[in-house]
């Protein structure tokens, strides 16, 4: 069960966020059964609240076995056009989340990009 959850985790993209504009985004901790734990982030204009993420979200992984949990929120500004990324803001229902660790994540899905946070604003 552990290789079968660890190679479910694998195929699960480590980034999925809109190309433009700005929208609330989640952290969440992926995991399998006795498979080791991945956070991953999620952010999209449609979601009127964090709450609507991280429910898609984690209606998608146990279709593949895996549980999940949300670490926190913010907001996500994305100018494709400047290159530029600015992470920010939190969730009022899941708190803030680790946005180093999701600037992190960002880096290496957008390695042309400047991404930046801050813990200021909402």
């Amino acid at each position: 069960a552990a290789v079968m959850a660890g190679e479910a985790l694998s195929r699960v993209p480590d980034v999925q966020i809109d190309g433009d504009g700005v929208f609330k985004y989640v952290l969440v901790r992926v995991r399998g059964a006795g498979a080791p734990a991945k956070d991953v982030v999620r952010g999209h204009a449609w979601a009127e609240y964090h709450a609507d993420l991280f429910e898609r979200t984690a209606e998608e992984l146990a279709r593949h076995g895996l549980s999940c949990e949300c670490l926190g929120g913010g907001r996500v500004s994305h100018r494709p056009e400047e290159r530029k990324i600015h992470v920010y803001g939190y969730s009022v229902g899941f708190g803030r989340a680790d946005h180093a660790v999701t600037t992190e994540k960002l880096k290496a899905e957008y390695p042309n990009y400047e991404i930046t946070w801050a813990d200021e604003g909402y």
